[in-house]
């Protein structure tokens, strides 16, 4: 009879979903099981609070990089208008070169001069308000960074690889390049 009523509660077990190993190894079998959930939920649980950590980090990083790029689009919007007005400038600065001693010396062209030469003066005042600045060309070594070697000149005065022309004057806004100064270098005479 007892054997019937082991199979019975057997039976009853296995129908309330209780599997019989478990209850062969009682208390035991219970405790693995506990044990090995619980370190499987500690180890999701420092899984997840990685994870956490990671997605924090990320998002910090993107937003460090959207304030650097709104920062650069406040710093950097004038460049595409101040290149446009580097071609104004140029053509005051010709326009100056242009004008013979003569003409300049003659009363009715020195209201004209001195009309070009304060508006070139303004324009350089709005430029370095702005934090656009000339590249030092003439006398100094050529920065392939800054200068655009366009042609060479022979020369025994200045080094070879000096700066001795400037075709057309070269800018940086706020550090960086606007646009490159057009130079004549020196070389060794052939």
């Amino acid at each position: 009879m007892s054997d019937k009523r082991t199979r019975d509660e057997a039976v009853e077990n296995e129908l309330n979903g209780v599997p019989e190993d478990m209850l062969e190894g009682g208390e035991d079998a219970e405790v693995e099981s506990t044990d090995e959930r619980l370190a499987a939920l500690e180890e999701e649980l420092a899984e997840a609070k990685q994870q956490v950590l990671y997605a924090r980090a990320e998002t910090q990083n993107v937003r460090r990089r959207m304030e650097k790029d709104i920062a650069d689009a406040r710093t950097y919007a004038a460049t595409g208008f101040a290149r446009d007005v580097l071609s104004v400038s140029d053509n005051l600065t010709r326009a100056l070169e242009a004008i013979p001693e003569e003409l300049r010396e003659d009363d009715k062209m020195k209201g004209l001069v001195a009309g070009i030469e304060a508006t070139s003066r303004e324009l350089d005042n709005v430029f370095g308000q702005h934090g656009i600045s000339r590249i030092a060309a003439r006398g100094m070594p050529l920065d392939p960074n800054q200068h655009q070697a366009v042609v060479e000149i022979p020369s025994t005065d200045a080094e070879p690889g000096t700066v001795v022309q400037e075709m057309q004057a070269g800018y940086m806004i706020k550090g960086r390049l606007l646009r490159p100064a057009m130079v004549g270098v020196a070389k060794k005479p052939d």
